[in-house]
């Protein structure tokens, strides 16, 4: 199974801005191990979190989305 080009964006956001991910797990209200599967690309990233990060990072959708 190949990674969505997402993935990469969501974890150089992340690391871009000095957050662990359970710095993030914790602002998005869910559990390290879960934001884990959405950045490896394990689970699909729901549209209420890709809004909350989209807000958190100060980006558009289609930019971590690579549209």
């Amino acid at each position: 199974m190949t990674k969505p080009d997402y993935c990469r964006k969501l974890r150089n956001l992340r690391i871009l801005n000095e957050y662990t991910q359970a710095d993030i797990a914790l602002l998005l209200n869910i559990r390290q191990e879960q934001y884990s599967k959405y950045e490896s690309g394990v689970h699909q990233l729901p549209i209420h979190l890709l809004v909350k990060l989209c807000k958190l990072y100060k980006v558009s959708s289609d930019y971590i989305l690579n549209i």
